[in-house]
């Protein structure tokens, strides 16, 4: 008596199902062995005249670099947060205004000098050129203010000075043809 029947199930299609899982097997075989085929070949091009000893010294080697690097990053990190730290009270803003004191003398003598900081704070100096005399003050400047009153020229100053980096960007963002044209 011939099987037509397993399980309740017509004999071809089991064997169709069988059929389609050796071949899903087969597919996956080739992909596995073409994979192994590619890692073989870069595991033979590593250890091609090495010895495992060598390798291994060339592994600790490199772990040892990796962490002179970090300890290096970890120093430099630092150091940048201690220069960012002295750099943003030193002045990095300026402003200077001329301007004749008095009407008696001509040649913009006299002047008033903003010396700023990156939180605009600092000193605005001011020297008064006379026939008698130079005359120069000091005055404090805590986030561009002045708890002293400031003269036209030294407000000046201090504004040129809080916008001098708008300056610098309008002039290097400026064309390379503007920034040479001779009219």
């Amino acid at each position: 008596m011939i099987l037509t029947k397993a399980f309740g199930i017509k004999l071809e299609i089991i064997i169709l199902i069988l059929l389609i899982l050796i071949i899903a097997l087969g597919i996956m075989l080739f992909f596995t062995v073409r994979k192994l085929d590619y890692i073989s070949e870069k595991y033979n091009f590593i250890m091609s005249g090495k010895k495992g000893k060598d390798l291994e010294k060339i592994i600790v080697t490199r772990f040892k670099e990796m962490d002179k690097v970090k300890a290096n990053e970890r120093r430099v990190t630092k150091e940048h947060k201690e220069m960012k730290a002295r750099i943003s009270v030193c002045f990095c803003k300026m402003g200077l205004v001329k301007y004749d004191a008095f009407n008696d003398l001509a040649g913009k003598l006299s002047f008033s000098l903003a010396l700023l900081n990156e939180d605009n704070t600092g000193v605005v100096l001011n020297s008064m050129h006379s026939k008698e005399g130079c005359f120069t003050y000091a005055k404090e400047i805590i986030k561009g203010e002045s708890y002293i009153a400031l003269s036209e020229e030294e407000k000046e100053a201090i504004q040129k000075a809080m916008t001098v980096e708008e300056e610098i960007q309008k002039l290097t963002q400026a064309p390379e043809e503007d920034l040479f044209d001779i009219d």
